[in-house]
């Protein structure tokens, strides 16, 4: 009888024993499975700091415990702020992705007309309200998170510092593509500029050879100046403005640290890759169950003041040293 009672005992321990063993081995074979992860980059694949950018995407996802080859697959296109082609590559949804991390307004907007399912995790937007991506920065209730760029303040920003670096300026042209830049943060920028007695106008291009005219059109009267906006369509075309604005002798201010690390004269912007690595953690916290209508759109929470001497000098502009002790990086 004992013995009968003990068998009995030791078999429904087992059992039981394997109800809780099971679920925890298939929900760890299941975190173990490949997942698929697309990524969309606006920017061209020749772009240096694009690449930094996702490298700082695919190290932090390796800190997380996401391995290429073991659990973890990522199939990377580059949409060379090609408009078409962005709306072309957008159909990696057809890999049926367990997640796409993409970087720009025209590529998230590509994305969410053709995926209302798939998980969306985006850098590099400007508005996500705006754009309609989001209904708020805290609950944005669809496929759709991520991580905007800007704060609305900083056009303001811009022409501070460029009256800064640059005290004789009296009007600037604000360079941008309208098909690919958007414009909320005009109305502190329009304050700002009229606060210092800056005379702003928009120059909107929409091909690279039109760069020129706006250019040539700020250095043919005294004081004039240029702020590049945030535009993937700056971003590409970043060296011939840079090489034209400082031929001409015209003092810019760049929306990106890579402009001036690039020869531009000032640059004031959000640290991208550190975006690019709270991206990461995102992406992992979705692949393991997360709605990503859930996670709020967060605000660039570091930025970088970047000054290149080496074009100040070239431009005759002596930067002061109330500018110089504020910078976090000086390109000599």
């Amino acid at each position: 009888m004992q013995c009968g009672q003990l068998k009995r005992r030791t078999f429904i321990t087992l059992i039981g024993g394997g109800a809780v063993a099971w679920p925890l081995a298939a929900r760890a074979q299941q975190l173990d499975r490949m997942r698929l992860i697309g990524v969309l980059m606006g920017f061209a694949e020749s772009d240096p700091a694009a690449q930094s950018w996702l490298a700082a995407f695919r190290n932090a996802l390796t800190q997380l415990g996401w391995s290429e080859g073991n659990n973890l697959r990522i199939e990377v296109r580059w949409g060379a702020a090609d408009p078409d082609r962005i709306r072309t590559l957008a159909e990696l949804v057809d890999l049926r992705p367990d997640a796409i991390f993409n970087q720009t307004t025209p590529v998230t907007d590509a994305l969410a007309r053709v995926t209302q399912t798939i998980p969306i995790v985006f850098v590099y937007v400007a508005d996500p309200i705006g754009s309609g991506f989001a209904a708020s920065l805290a609950r944005p209730g669809r496929n759709i998170t991520g991580f905007t760029y800007v704060e609305p303040t900083m056009g303001g920003k811009w022409v501070q510092l460029l009256k800064e670096v640059a005290p004789r300026t009296a009007h600037v042209a604000l360079l941008f593509n309208p098909e690919t830049a958007p414009e909320f943060y005009m109305p502190s920028l329009q304050a700002a500029a009229s606060s210092f007695a800056v005379e702003a106008s928009m120059a909107p291009v929409h091909a690279r050879d039109e760069i020129a005219g706006v250019i040539a059109a700020q250095a043919r009267s005294p004081g004039g100046g240029l702020i590049v906006m945030p535009d993937v369509f700056n971003d590409a075309n970043g060296e011939l403005i840079i090489a034209l604005a400082t031929s001409s002798g015209v003092p810019a201010i760049y929306p990106r640290p890579f402009f001036a690390k690039s020869g531009g004269l000032i640059a004031y912007g959000a640290d991208l890759a550190e975006q690019f690595r709270q991206a990461a953690g995102y992406i992992d916290r979705i692949l393991k169950g997360a709605n990503p209508g859930d996670l709020p759109v967060q605000r660039p929470t570091k930025f970088e003041l970047v000054i290149n001497l080496k074009t100040a000098k070239a431009l005759g502009l002596d930067v002061p040293m109330s500018l110089l002790m504020r910078v976090d990086k000086v390109i000599k």
